[in-house]
């Protein structure tokens, strides 16, 4: 791993799994994706993670259209490197438009396939539900497998990477991804230095324990040596202790209401920004210093916020 002397804080701002039912706060609207991008922002997020949604009934999209209504605004309103998705429910093709028309600075990378088993949150939410898509969503999940191949995974190297000059967040939701993003290094495909997000606590990956922390950096260690900066997210009341844990190994970290809907124990988030204040509060009580946009950009090699197409 790349040992920084800062920790790079992104900040996912609203996702595509979890569900206006969930959360009177989680940011719909391409008015409050922007005040929510721009708000964590300035509380020290030095990359801003993005999907869209619908704007009147808040169901994940990948309608270009939507995004090209906060993209131009966020970017005008902060220095944050923008990243976003090619991973949420869809196509391949309907997942790579947005990508592929704004060519971002960075995007993720799924490397492999994931469930999110949302059909798990019926009995509980199912009198909640503010739109019909809502149920049917979380009904779906049980046949839903959203896919990465390896052809998939190629075309995004070459078509947002080489072709376009995006860099990317490697989303690793197992050890075994881990080894995938070394098989296609290995192809010649993509080129460090490697951002590799590790990922606890989501159905379909590696559990919420402490010890897959441990062995996810080990892991990575012995893959890609010095060639990798490492982050990691976790879900819900599992997000703060282990990014903290993993920040405290030399790790950077990734917040946000995608995440996380929880301030603390029966308490509902308000805002991306509090998240951000948080982790920035106890990163520095580390005495972790924490790294500017442009200082992540040095880091990650990204091609700066003027070569986007936005």
């Amino acid at each position: 791993m790349i040992h920084a002397n800062k920790a790079i804080i992104t900040c996912a701002v609203t996702g595509a799994v979890h569900l206006p039912c969930q959360s009177d706060y989680l940011p719909i609207t391409p008015d409050q994706i922007v005040e929510e991008s721009v708000a964590a922002a300035e509380a020290g997020a030095a990359i801003i993670h993005l999907h869209a949604r619908d704007p009147h009934t808040g169901r994940p999209t990948t309608d270009p259209d939507v995004y090209g209504q906060f993209l131009p605004r966020i970017k005008q309103q902060t220095n944050a490197i923008l990243n976003i998705t090619t991973g949420q429910p869809g196509t391949f093709e309907e997942r790579m438009l947005a990508p592929m028309r704004f060519a971002p600075e960075l995007c993720s990378f799924n490397m492999g396939p994931m469930n999110a088993a949302l059909f798990a949150l019926l009995p509980k939410y199912e009198k909640r539900v503010k739109h019909a898509w809502e149920r049917e969503f979380m009904a779906m999940t049980k046949s839903l497998n959203t896919v990465n191949t390896f052809e998939n995974m190629e075309y995004i190297a070459r078509e947002l990477g080489e072709k376009r000059g995006v860099r990317f967040e490697f989303e690793c939701f197992d050890i075994g991804h881990l080894h995938s993003l070394r098989f296609i290094a290995d192809q010649g495909w993509i080129k460090p230095p490697f951002f590799i997000q590790s990922i606890y606590g989501f159905v379909g990956g590696l559990g919420a324990h402490p010890a897959h922390v441990l062995h996810m950096k080990q892991t990575a260690d012995e893959l890609f040596g010095d060639q990798y900066y490492w982050s990691n997210l976790a879900a819900g009341r599992n997000q703060m202790k282990f990014i903290t844990l993993g920040a405290i190994l030399g790790g950077n970290v990734r917040v946000g209401l995608e995440d996380s809907l929880w301030e603390a124990r029966g308490i509902p988030a308000r805002s991306n920004a509090d998240q951000v204040r948080r982790i920035r509060r106890i990163l520095e009580d580390l005495s972790i210093d924490i790294a500017t946009p442009d200082e992540a950009r040095a880091m990650l090699g990204t091609k700066g916020a003027d070569k986007v197409d936005f």
